[in-house]
């Protein structure tokens, strides 16, 4: 069940044609491509991996991991990149598909809609979770940690916008106006807002009060949810 949010200013909500193959073009634009988060987006959340890394690195709760290991001493940085890394690969070990995963990238292989991942993962996890429940599914340019700046910064969905041709033709700069970025944090739609993209917010029982945020266009509780969302032309809500 999916549902747009309701409307928070007079702009214009985000909208894209239809991609089902008998629908008419309407006027609205073409979805170029959609953009997901990993940890609780395309896999069950692991939310516990949090709080280990943080004991591991000796910080406290709020203090953003990659933050404070940029901040320390470069000698002490392999150690505690090492740390959190440890903690990731124990947890993959454990990872879970979300529901609708493999429906609904069956879905965008079949209309030809290029699909990646943007996330704070590092690779490794990120490569055995595709490999073991998504393998032979493309997704490219996959933007893992090593990518500077990390989200909430947009810099990786507009770095996905370039390498996949979309760039405005007056600026010459990426354009990631056609994309959607889906995912679970408040990270992911301030950078998908950031960078220009509609949003879409995998809802749970712990993120509910991001679906009310300026920067959420639109609210999914199923991967699933988006097949027939997409067929009949995405509309978020306006914004602000």
């Amino acid at each position: 069940m999916w549902r747009a949010l309701s409307a928070m200013a007079s702009s214009a909500p985000r909208r894209f044609a239809p991609l089902a193959e008998t629908a008419a073009s309407d006027g609205r634009p073409k979805l170029r491509g959609v953009v997901f988060d990993m940890d609780g987006t395309l896999c069950e959340p692991q939310t516990h991996m949090f709080g280990e890394m943080r004991a591991a690195l000796g910080i406290d709760k709020g203090i953003d991991i990659l933050e404070h290991i940029e901040q320390l001493p470069p000698a002490a940085q392999p150690a505690a990149i090492e740390a959190i890394r440890a903690v990731e690969r124990r947890a993959m070990e454990s990872q879970v598909p979300q529901p609708g995963l493999a429906r609904l990238m069956s879905y965008l292989d079949d209309r030809r809609v290029p699909k990646t991942i943007c996330t704070r993962n590092f690779d490794v996890p990120v490569q055995g979770f595709l490999g073991k429940f998504l393998a032979g599914s493309v997704f490219d340019p996959i933007v893992t940690r090593d990518f500077r700046p990390p989200k909430p910064d947009p810099a990786g969905i507009l770095h996905i916008a370039r390498s996949w041709g979309l760039v405005d033709d007056r600026t010459g700069q990426p354009d990631a106006s056609g994309l959607i970025m889906v995912g679970d944090m408040i990270d992911d739609m301030t950078a998908g807002r950031l960078a220009g993209a509609a949003t879409v917010l995998l809802v749970n029982d712990v993120n509910r009060a991001i679906a009310d945020h300026a920067h959420t266009d639109l609210v999914i509780d199923k991967l699933d949810d988006l097949v027939a969302i997409l067929e009949e032309g995405f509309e978020g809500r306006e914004i602000v």
